[in-house]
């Protein structure tokens, strides 16, 4: 029999409402209940919201998961369930939420249908996702931009502030 090969993804998750270290703690709680055990988490950082300004900082980190039995679709319905677990509510784009999960990357698979969009077509532009993520793969390369999450962070045009949390 043949073991599969890991698969290697990064979840992005982030919260504004509530008590959010608890949020993201429960989140991670849910994540290893339901998708792998098998995760590195980057440090927390505090961030400035993005696209809507008018509301309260973020706390941000990264999951890098080994995963071996889900497919990238099964992964967006399990972090969605999570998601309703804990609370969140769709009401704005870029509004304020107790916890929001998001695909960043999934190995080096490119997906782009009516559901799903892998790898996230922002991580690029978004410190909030490129600093953490910088924490657990510094040297992971973008499969579409070919370029390093050091050499995206270095190119980003996102000028929002952003500061160590949480040290994990």
């Amino acid at each position: 029999m043949q073991v599969p090969k890991l698969q290697t993804l990064f979840l992005s998750l982030g919260s504004n409402l509530g008590n959010r270290e608890e949020n993201l703690n429960q989140a991670i709680q849910l994540i290893r209940q339901n998708i792998s055990t098998n995760l590195s988490i980057s440090n927390i950082y505090e961030t400035e919201p993005w696209g809507n300004l008018n509301q309260a900082g973020f706390l941000n980190l990264i999951l890098k998961i080994e995963n071996s039995s889900f497919v990238p679709h099964d992964i967006l319905e399990k972090i969605q369930k999570i998601e309703n677990e804990l609370g969140r509510v769709r009401v704005e784009k870029w509004g304020e939420r107790c916890i929001d999960i998001d695909i960043i990357y999934y190995d080096d698979l490119i997906i782009n249908d009516a559901r799903l969009v892998i790898p996230h077509p922002f991580v690029q532009e978004r410190k909030f996702v490129l600093v953490p993520l910088a924490d657990v793969a510094p040297d992971w390369v973008h499969p579409i931009l070919q370029k390093t999450t050091l050499q995206m962070l270095q190119d980003c045009p996102d000028n929002g502030w952003i500061k160590v949390y949480e040290r994990l």
